[in-house]
């Protein structure tokens, strides 16, 4: 039903109205969780799961339009500035979209206060700032106590942390696109509601303090989802230069170049998020 009230084409020329349909579909899921599965003892426990499952199901349609229509272009462009050229304005229609997750996620998180909700996303933020004790980590990070955790990885180890967590995000990234164009969203969906949780653990899940937690995660946030997003792009040119053009034909050459720019760029944009989260930010949020 959702699908035919909110018509994909109503914004393919206006981005910014994704950040509306972001908040919608991250809260329905969310409540839908919270209301169907907070009391199953086994399903409760992969809440975190099954939240950002529902998000990707409301929002297939949108992916799958817009995907469809940026994959009919491929073909015409050269280097990373054509590109780019032609594919910003989905680019900017999924940093919307991945915002308005981020926003809805924060939210209701702090006001359901349910534990469960973002249990898989709490361990993940564990996983990369204190990998030698996940789960204290996790229990000191949960709604239900915001003690200051201070088991904290250093600097460096942290900084390889991360930049091993982004490539393996980059590759199943990659993977999806070839296989299913459409089911990038899942990466979206996935982290943004790893950022929210971290934006929640930061504000002490106090939701007056969202915006300076929202600032806090997007200066590298925006430039890890655009690095995801490039490399999506990447992988359905590539799967549908395979399948018009076949290995032998001059255009897949062209497009197996712009791939490898592409897949070069979203490296390069990692290793900054990266530089940007362990040694910029905490200067500026302490």
């Amino acid at each position: 039903m959702l699908e035919s009230l909110i018509n994909p084409k109503r914004v393919e020329k206006g981005p910014w109205k994704m950040f509306f349909v972001g908040i919608l579909y991250a809260s329905l899921s969310i409540l839908l969780v919270h209301w169907f599965f907070a009391e199953d003892v086994v399903l409760s426990k992969f809440s975190g799961m099954i939240v950002v499952t529902f998000t990707v199901m409301f929002s297939l349609p949108f992916m799958y339009y817009l995907i469809k229509q940026e994959e009919e272009q491929d073909e015409q462009v050269e280097g990373f500035f054509g590109i780019w050229r032609v594919h910003k304005d989905a680019l900017y229609g999924f940093m919307w979209l991945f915002l308005g997750f981020i926003i809805a996620f924060s939210v209701w998180h702090v006001v359901l206060q349910d534990a469960n909700l973002f249990n898989a996303q709490i361990k993940t933020y564990c996983m990369i700032n204190s990998p030698g004790d996940i789960e204290d980590c996790f229990i000191r990070y949960s709604p239900q106590d915001t003690v200051t955790y201070t088991g904290a990885a250093t600097q460096g180890k942290r900084f390889l942390s991360i930049i091993e967590n982004n490539v393996y995000v980059m590759i199943f990234t990659l993977i999806f696109s070839l296989i299913f164009g459409a089911g990038a969203i899942f990466v979206l969906a996935w982290n943004a509601s790893v950022i929210s949780a971290a934006i929640n653990i930061f504000t002490k899940y106090q939701i007056t303090k969202i915006p300076l937690g929202v600032a806090r995660y997007m200066i590298h946030g925006f430039p890890e989802i655009v690095a995801y997003f490039i490399t999506a792009l990447a992988g359905g040119m590539f799967g549908v230069g395979i399948l018009k053009n076949g290995i032998r034909d001059p255009k897949f050459i062209r497009i197996l170049e712009n791939v490898v720019i592409l897949l070069f760029t979203s490296i390069v944009i990692l290793i900054i998020a990266a530089l940007i989260e362990v040694y910029f930010t905490p200067i500026l949020f302490r």
